[in-house]
């Protein structure tokens, strides 16, 4: 498991709201308190050169971040029907037309996928393309989530009770516990 960075002090009210308005998101109740807080061991935003960041979130669109991070249920049918339209070989004569066409749907999955964690912020990574997310905006605002996608193209809840329908655990739940212990039954830990 992949450690958080460093501890950092405390942010002060002003640093909450910079960062906020510089984000352009309001931080969960909880997410603020806790860069508010003595304990801030490592899952903070922090002021850099480029602005506020999260460590080690090099990937992170903060143009996005406004935007209401979508239930995962939401997307599904667009998802499927995007794979479906993946241009093939068979279907072409010329492979510069196979190829323009390609890349054309390639863009599109790109903004597609992108817009899969539009409103949310990884909190940690833990190797291979996995990594836990907080939820920043949007109804599911305070929520951590575990993306997937590197192995099975999926996005879901992390929950302290998956038995009982799965509600996604907030972050207060969610700190001090390891992402992987929250995963639904079967989805594996880490291995070695």
């Amino acid at each position: 498991m992949h450690r958080p960075a460093p501890l950092r002090p405390p942010l002060t009210e002003d640093e909450v709201a910079d960062a906020e308005r510089a984000l352009r998101v309001r931080f969960p109740a909880e997410y603020r308190a806790y860069l508010r807080g003595p304990d801030t061991d490592g899952f903070g935003v922090v002021r850099t050169e480029d602005g506020w960041r999260w460590p080690g979130d090099d990937q992170l669109r903060r143009d996005l971040l406004p935007e209401p991070f979508p239930h995962p249920d939401s997307y599904a049918a667009a998802d499927n029907a995007l794979w479906e339209a993946e241009p093939r070989e068979e279907d072409f004569d010329d492979p510069a037309e196979m190829t323009a066409a390609w890349n054309a749907w390639d863009a599109e999955c790109e903004v597609f996928e992108d817009g899969r964690t539009a409103g949310a912020m990884r909190l940690q990574e833990h190797g291979c393309g996995f990594s836990t997310l907080l939820a920043v905006s949007g109804p599911l605002a305070g929520t951590m989530w575990w993306d997937g996608r590197a192995s099975c193209d999926r996005i879901i809840p992390l929950s302290l009770d998956h038995a009982g329908g799965g509600r996604p655990a907030t972050f207060g739940e969610w700190l001090g516990r390891s992402s992987w212990d929250l995963l639904p039954p079967g989805w594996g830990g880490p291995t070695g």
